[in-house]
């Protein structure tokens, strides 16, 4: 059988590595000063994070039903079945969208979604994995299952540069707000399974780096066995319009990791939304075995 798999912008997988990879991925919409933008064909990374600088009224939205749906029949028209991978469902309702559009009597058995709850560099690992167990000759239910079987076998923790954007999201109250800038003070964010959750706060960004460090080992220690190598983990960093910073970061991460390969990329753009530019993540997978 031909395996399709399919994710959304989220996974950070961008059309032209798309191509490369062999899987489709489908174009998150925003929302800028009342037009409509799609992630990687009519915004650019540049493009989102000029506006955002500016000022401007960005709001994320799901993909619609009809380019879901347009992208699926495509597809089948190669291939017997479809994975589809989208972005956590804790965060976004597209997933469930999807879940009730392959519940549909054409794509029964055809479309299998994976609602495996991860995003960025950990959601672009499911889709690699989802790729390696159909090259392997899996077909889409038991991808489907293994994949949702380990879909809490990875973290994300983030630091932010500023608390402007949680302010104006109304995730933080304004007086909260300016106590945090006051005090300059660094939040440490995670997303476990579903959600964005506080995980703690620092008053310095090297502390706040160190505050991810020491989260990242004890996520490794207590949740993924103790194994820390790269036949059992993968350890990833991601960031928003900071590369130098990310960069830099990755020397330290490479000191304690030493045999890592450790891949930077860009968060997703639904989440810089809000928490803005210049923040640093850092993330830890759990190797899928099958």
């Amino acid at each position: 059988m031909k395996i399709a798999i399919v994710t959304d912008s989220n996974s950070g997988i961008t059309q032209k590595q798309a191509q490369e990879l062999g899987v489709f991925v489908l174009a998150m919409p925003f929302q800028i000063d009342g037009e409509t933008y799609y992630e990687d064909i009519t915004l650019t990374q540049e493009e989102f994070y000029k506006k955002l600088r500016e000022g401007g009224n960005i709001s994320t939205s799901q993909p619609s039903p009809g380019s879901v749906t347009d992208l699926w029949d495509k597809i089948l028209q190669e291939y017997d079945q479809i994975v589809h991978i989208p972005m956590s469902s804790g965060l976004s309702g597209s997933c469930q969208t999807a879940i009730m559009l392959a519940q549909e009597e054409e794509y029964d058995g055809k479309v299998y979604v994976v609602n495996n709850q991860r995003i960025s560099v950990t959601q672009r690992q499911s889709v690699i994995d989802a790729k390696s167990m159909a090259e392997a000759g899996y077909d889409a239910a038991a991808i489907q299952k293994r994949l949702e079987e380990t879909k809490f076998d990875s973290t994300i923790y983030i630091t932010l540069d500023t608390l402007h954007y949680l302010k104006k999201g109304g995730r933080i109250t304004p007086a909260a707000a300016a106590l945090g800038t006051i005090l300059r003070l660094k939040p440490v964010l995670q997303i476990q399974g579903e959600k964005l959750d506080a995980y703690s706060k620092a008053r310095t960004y090297k502390i706040a780096k160190n505050t991810m460090l020491d989260a990242i080992a004890k996520d490794i220690e207590e949740r993924f066995d103790g194994k820390s190598s790269p036949e059992d983990i993968y350890i990833a960093i991601a960031h928003t319009d900071n590369l130098a910073a990310a960069e830099e970061f990755r020397d330290e991460v490479k000191a304690i990791y030493p045999e890592h390969d450790i891949y930077i990329d860009h968060l997703s753009l639904s989440v810089a939304c809000h928490i803005g530019p210049g923040a640093l993540a850092i993330t830890a997978t759990k190797v899928l075995k099958y």
